[in-house]
Formats: C-alpha cells, structure tokens, sequence
C-alpha cells in the first residue's frame, strides 16, 4: 500500500490593483498593496488618450503591465469614452486584443 501525497498548499496570487487617479490623470497600479506603475492620459470631449505609461522595474515580468492595460481600457470603456493611444505600449496591447477594437479610434471608430 503506498502513502497518498500531501496536497500542496495552495498559493495566494498576489493583488493586482487599477484606480482610475483623475487628480493626476492617471491609473495607478498596485502589486499587493505597493505602487507598481502608471498609465497617463488625457481626456478630449469623449474620448481617452493615453500617452505615456509606466512600470517600476522592480515588478518587471510580473504581468503588471497588461493588467494596468486591460483594467484601464475597460474602465475608459465603462464609462462609455473612446480610447486612443498615442502610447506605445497602450497600443501594443490594443493590437493583440482585438476584442476592444468597436472602442478605438483608428480600429473601429473611424475619425
């Protein structure tokens, strides 16, 4: 008869955080409760620019930047804003996630 082998303990994945910070134009992301990055933008009429976005290299390869990405856009979507990108790495993330397209200026929001 053999032993069963104890489960392993599940591990907690670490918080990942975005608040929309208008203050300073911004959403801010936290890793378990630290500061890890920003998303700049500005706001025109309807529509959301981002220009400028940011991770702490401390939280390099930790997948932070794609969920300040996603969180963002779909925050900016919500509140029934289109998005533009001026940012590279906004864009970026814009051009593998087609599903966000409709909301786009350049995508599917032609101007």
């Amino acid at each position: 008869m053999s032993e069963a082998t104890p489960a392993a303990e599940p591990v907690a994945e670490p918080e990942r955080r975005v608040v929309n910070n208008p203050e300073r134009s911004r959403y801010d992301v936290f890793y378990d409760g630290e500061p890890a990055g920003f998303a700049e933008y500005i706001e025109r009429g309807n529509d959301t620019d981002f220009i400028h976005t940011e991770i702490d290299g401390g939280f390099a390869g930790k997948g932070i930047g794609s969920t300040l990405a996603r969180l963002a856009v779909e925050d900016v979507i919500a509140r029934g804003r289109t998005i533009t990108a001026h940012c590279p790495f906004i864009r970026g993330w814009l051009d593998k996630h087609p599903e966000y397209d409709a909301h786009v200026v350049g995508k599917g929001i032609a101007r």
